[in-house]
């Protein structure tokens, strides 16, 4: 699963979704969404905006993590 590290990077740098909002060119409902992980996708430009933003590389902005895997034999199966 891809996730977006913006709680954590606002909170180093001490910014909220509102402060976001006045110091970039991104709306806040799609700052909202992007922190919330409501997203299914990012715009190179919007990515640009964070980086600059908080000073950072998309790396720290983008994480992957493993998807959880459902057990198999499951005695719903039987």
């Amino acid at each position: 699963m891809i996730k977006l590290n913006l709680p954590v990077l606002f909170a180093q740098k001490g910014i909220r979704v509102a402060d976001a909002d006045r110091m970039s060119k991104l709306g806040r409902s799609t700052l909202y969404r992007m922190y919330n992980n409501e997203v299914t996708r990012i715009d190179f430009d919007s990515l640009n905006e964070l980086c600059k933003l908080l000073d950072c590389t998309p790396g720290d902005i983008i994480l992957y993590e493993e998807d959880e895997v459902c057990e198999e034999g499951s005695s719903e199966d039987n």
